[in-house]
């Protein structure tokens, strides 16, 4: 009795019986891969620089992490749980678009704020997100497989013409079979082979991540093909096993390069990793250029004695400040007051460049288009193109192996 009369006083002052004293925030990532790890660990010191500055609107940030496996139903059932059980307010995350697309009718059915930092298959998760004013929740920081293609291309190209000895005319791409190695090589197809400067051949292989591990029979096919620039496109767990069997074959193309979302901590330790070009958007040599990109670094490597290995963990700590910005900037998480905040973004990244959302083919809110070629040398990632943030020049041909 005397509990239920208080209760009674506490409504007729006005004063809320439960406190909302936190906002919560799902992240999803695939935790077994080097960008959940890490991209779910920079979210948290993201959470934990915010919360320690006084938190948002009064509020502390709260992240809730699930784990996709890489799997589009998992993905589902951790946006239903994470809307459901935990009631979070926004969302951040996402790698693989296989898992992304499965996320994709809970995330409209619920319709709260998504700051995405993977996903770069247009043909599958930008199509099924579908054109504004459905999307408009939906806010993509990694670029679309068409942007990375792109920038590829118009690397590749000044690289040519920069170092005449650098020639590219034949391209293999080995491509992990799901989604993102599939996207990766329809766009290389209408990237690279659309004017018939560069001929295109490629073969599909199960990456380690999801239970392969074995790339002779795509490695035979390159060698044959005798490519002058190799490419792989699959996941971190691929890296060193593949580069170990190509030295089993004595397979050397020209230039032997990597698209994986990150790569294995420890990697550029390995004699293995001498010359190996990659794309990506970050490395630890833009410390040098960029204030931004080396507080990142130092206060990752205090908190995690460990170094961010991929340009994933860089993405998911801009996922979380950006979104942090935009609840304060509209005093709210309700999705219409939130995107409506989002869309004046100009965030200083890290990265190297300043965030803001423009439309892209399809969706309202496109954030980063372009990204970097890089190659490894001495044990460490270093930006060759584009030349106004480049950080060496590029070693060529790749070394015969001995």
């Amino acid at each position: 009795m005397k509990k239920a009369l208080a209760i009674l006083m506490i409504v007729a002052l006005g004063i809320p019986v439960f406190a909302q004293t936190t906002i919560k925030i799902g992240g999803i990532w695939t935790l077994a891969d080097i960008t959940g790890k890490q991209g779910s660990a920079a979210a948290q010191m993201a959470v934990a620089e915010i919360n320690a500055a006084g938190g948002v609107n009064g509020k502390k940030l709260e992240l809730i992490v699930a784990d996709d496996e890489g799997k589009a139903d998992k993905a589902a059932a951790a946006v239903e749980r994470l809307a459901t059980v935990d009631k979070v307010e926004a969302f951040i995350g996402g790698m693989a678009s296989g898992a992304e697309v499965g996320k994709i009718p809970a995330f409209a059915k619920y319709g709260k704020v998504v700051m995405s930092t993977g996903a770069a298959s247009s043909a599958i998760v930008e199509k099924a997100l579908g054109p504004s004013p459905g999307s408009d929740y939906y806010f993509h920081l990694h670029p679309w497989d068409y942007n990375q293609g792109a920038s590829y291309a118009e690397g590749w190209d000044a690289i040519q013409k920069k170092y005449p000895s650098i020639v590219i005319k034949k391209i293999f791409l080995a491509y992990e079979e799901g989604a993102f190695g599939k996207s990766s090589w329809d766009a290389t197809k209408l990237l690279f082979g659309a004017d018939k400067r560069y001929t295109i051949d490629g073969a599909p292989f199960k990456s380690a991540l999801l239970g392969g591990g074995d790339y002779s029979a795509v490695l035979e096919a390159a060698k044959a093909f005798k490519p002058d620039l190799f490419l792989w496109a699959g996941y971190d767990a691929d890296a060193l096993p593949m580069l170990e069997q190509a030295k089993a074959i004595k397979f050397t193309p020209g230039i032997y390069l990597g698209a994986p979302p990150g790569w294995p901590i420890g990697f550029g330790s390995s004699k293995l990793s001498k010359n190996v070009s990659l794309y990506g958007m970050w490395s630890a040599a833009m410390n040098d250029t960029s204030i931004a990109s080396k507080k990142f670094y130092d206060a990752y490597v205090k908190m995690y004695k460990e170094e961010p290995a991929t340009y994933f963990a860089l993405l998911a700590y801009d996922s979380v400040k950006i979104l942090a910005e935009g609840i304060q900037k509209a005093g709210s998480t309700a999705p219409a007051a939130l995107i409506k905040a989002l869309e004046a973004t100009k965030y200083v990244s890290p990265l190297g460049e300043t965030i803001t959302f423009k439309p892209s083919n399809i969706i309202k809110h496109q954030g980063i288009t372009r990204q970097k070629i890089l190659q490894w040398q001495n044990g460490f990632q270093e930006v060759i193109w584009p030349f106004e943030a480049a950080t060496a020049q590029p070693v060529y041909p790749f070394p015969a192996w001995k």
